[in-house]
């Protein structure tokens, strides 16, 4: 597979594409929806709640953190994690805007 010319697209592609690869991963979406169900920020019961070996959630947080999507605070010994509220708004309008530029009529 070829390198992506990422400067052939509009920093909104490239953005989208990128956050689209973050969220490509089940894991990835419990976490977020463990996160806006919890309604608060969470530490480390995520092992408890999904499953997975604490490798591999942090591994997830770190590439939802990367992207801004959540967002970590240092409490104590632990890292506390929740929803980034303005990159959330961000990303909605992104998909918004994707979904509402298909203009619903048949194509074929």
């Amino acid at each position: 597979m070829g390198i992506t010319k990422s400067d052939l697209f509009s920093p909104e592609q490239n953005e989208l594409a990128l956050l689209a690869k973050v969220l490509a991963h089940p894991a990835r979406i419990a976490i977020l929806q463990h996160l806006i169900q919890a309604k608060t920020c969470i530490n480390s019961n995520l092992v408890n709640e999904l499953g997975l070996a604490q490798a591999t959630i942090s591994q997830h947080l770190r590439e939802l953190k990367d992207v801004q999507l959540i967002q970590g605070n240092i409490e104590g010994a632990s890292m506390s994690y929740c929803i980034n509220p303005e990159k959330w708004l961000h990303i909605r309008s992104l998909l918004n805007s994707l979904f509402d530029s298909y203009p619903n009529s048949n194509c074929c």
